[in-house]
């Protein structure tokens, strides 16, 4: 196996946890969503999606940039938004 399979063989296996991680992050946030619901809260909460932005750039050790990982997660955050919605109207 070349360095580059072993490279690429690497990202396949991060790109499965990845597809796992998202898929679980996206569940908390359904049921975050059939939670704001029953309090009669708003999906769209502004300084909850800041402080979410803020962290993650916190923790951020590259190589990806601040602006990439805040660019990634306000995608993710979109997503979770999404969601919320749905179960908003289930």
């Amino acid at each position: 196996m070349t360095e580059i399979d072993e490279l690429r063989r690497r990202i396949d296996e991060i790109d499965r946890r990845l597809v796992d991680l998202l898929n679980a992050r996206a569940a908390c946030a359904l049921a975050i969503g059939q939670a704001k619901k029953v309090a009669g809260m708003s999906v769209y909460q502004p300084d909850r999606e800041a402080e979410v932005l803020t962290h993650v750039q916190t923790i951020n050790q590259g190589p990806l940039d601040n602006g990439a990982m805040k660019r990634l997660f306000e995608r993710v955050i979109d997503e979770a938004r999404r969601l919320e919605r749905l179960a908003d109207v289930q």
